[in-house]
């Protein structure tokens, strides 16, 4: 394990790197591949990119060069290389670059020969990024949000991810913060010099004011905290029914591959299976659930509860209707209460007329007419569900995106509430202390304090290389 230390007296109580060690890794993708990248960052990077190539390029400037083995100064390969002196790189460090031929030979062969450089060693997985974290090149949300780029599969969720690695969260939150901190100022000086006769006598109702419109922009922006967290997951969408009303084939359709087991047979779907879908950019995770009945096997029982447990938690729930069978009698509202349901009529290609009609769609609020086995009705549906994807999570980027920043940013919150309601009696000393606690919730958002029991739970998703 790699210690870290507190600088002392840094003015954002930054984490700093104890070690000198100088850390390599393959920072692209499994090989075989057109381009291989190398990096390298620490104090000897300059050193061993001299050992490999015999000399330094100019900063920022990519140069061709022989890649030799400093051991046997055979060549290993032609590659571009590239230098970028600390601290005007991406760690903060000096940094080196290889961009070889993509084959595993020639991988394994550099990262071989880097090995071998004495004070030299593979990097852990997100290291190069903590280090930048470290060394101030990157703040909590930033690093959060290149995680997050990372791991897109939907265009929502890349733009989202881009934004805040870009500051979208951790901008505001520092000026959030310095606003914090010129109103503590000025109760401070109101308690420290009372006495005074050039102190104003009214400081803490200018402190107060600024206390109350920050106080009210961190409540607006936690109001859209479920849809920042929701995209990072996806918006949950269960597909739920009795038995044998297509609720399969229906995923199988809008997921357009055989995601699910597809039989006449009543409760052959005995646990939930989960399809990850990208609609118009958007991530819908598609829950197909056991049909929901009464049942004697304790098995079924089991995927019933589970079925009934998962549609529960769902931010929309499609509950299928066997149109070739009459409604029961019981209705399916009370069961989702508070939650949106769309009465989806199945097998409108063999629908029995004697039970459904027009007329009866309307009366029993069926919002889709479809039929799984052929398609029929399936792109109405499924345009359906990207609207309604885009109307939950809109078109305005969200400031939160994790639970990390809701708690942070609702322990804030509450320091100013309890800061406003100790102002109104009088109690500067106590107002004080809130908005040193709100000031500190801010900074641990990004980073700048307490972070010592989240870093590695940050970066344990990161890979090697980045």
């Amino acid at each position: 394990m790699r210690a870290f230390t507190c600088e002392a007296g840094s003015a954002s109580n930054r984490l700093v790197n104890a070690d000198n060690d100088t850390i390599f890794a393959l920072s692209s993708g499994r090989p075989p591949a057109a381009i291989a990248v190398v990096r390298l960052s620490g104090p000897r990077a300059g050193v061993a990119l001299k050992a490999l190539i015999g000399r330094l390029p100019a900063p920022r400037q990519a140069a061709l060069a022989r890649v030799r083995d400093p051991a046997s100064s055979e060549i290993i390969d032609e590659a571009l290389a590239l230098w970028f002196p600390g601290p005007g790189s991406e760690t903060g460090e000096d940094v080196a670059e290889l961009q070889l031929h993509g084959g595993r030979a020639v991988i394994a062969a550099v990262l071989g020969a880097l090995s071998r450089i004495e004070g030299l060693r593979p990097a852990e997985a997100g290291e190069f990024t903590r280090r930048a974290f470290e060394n101030g090149q990157l703040d909590l949300t930033a690093v959060e949000g290149l995680a997050d780029l990372i791991g897109a599969e939907t265009e929502a969720q890349r733009r989202q991810a881009y934004r805040q690695l870009k500051g979208l969260l951790g901008q505001r939150a520092e000026t959030w913060r310095k606003r914090l901190t010129e109103a503590l100022a000025l109760v401070e000086a109101r308690i420290d010099f009372s006495d005074e006769a050039d102190v104003p006598e009214d400081l803490i109702g200018p402190a107060l004011d600024e206390a109350r419109g920050l106080r009210d922009e961190i409540a607006e922006a936690l109001q859209g905290a479920a849809r920042g967290e929701r995209l990072r997951d996806g918006l949950v969408v269960a597909i739920a029914g009795p038995p044998n009303a297509g609720k399969s084939t229906l995923l199988n359709r809008i997921a357009k591959r055989e995601a699910a087991i597809v039989s006449p047979i009543p409760g052959t779907t005995r646990d939930v299976i989960e399809v990850h879908l990208d609609l118009d950019g958007y991530p819908v995770t598609l829950l197909d659930t056991a049909g929901i009945r009464h049942s004697a096997d304790p098995v079924e029982q089991e995927g019933v509860r589970r079925a009934q447990e998962r549609a529960k938690d769902a931010d929309l729930v499609l509950w299928v209707v066997d149109l070739t069978q009459k409604m029961p009698e019981n209705g399916i509202y009370a069961q989702f209460k508070g939650q949106t349901v769309w009465m989806v009529g199945n097998k409108i290609d063999i629908a029995n007329s004697e039970y459904y009609d027009n007329r009866s769609y309307e009366l029993l609020h069926i919002k889709y007419v479809v039929a799984g086995s052929t398609g029929e009705g399936m792109n109405d549906l499924i345009a359906g569900l990207a609207r309604y994807s885009a109307d939950y999570f809109g078109t305005e980027p969200q400031l939160i995106s994790r639970e990390r920043h809701r708690t942070a940013m609702q322990a804030a919150q509450s320091a100013l509430d309890r800061a406003l309601a100790e102002g109104a009696h009088g109690r500067e000393d106590i107002v004080a202390e809130e908005l040193r606690l709100a000031a500190r919730a801010l900074a641990r958002l990004t980073g700048q304090v307490d972070v010592e029991d989240i870093l590695d739970v940050i970066f344990r998703d990161f890979c090697i290389g980045k």
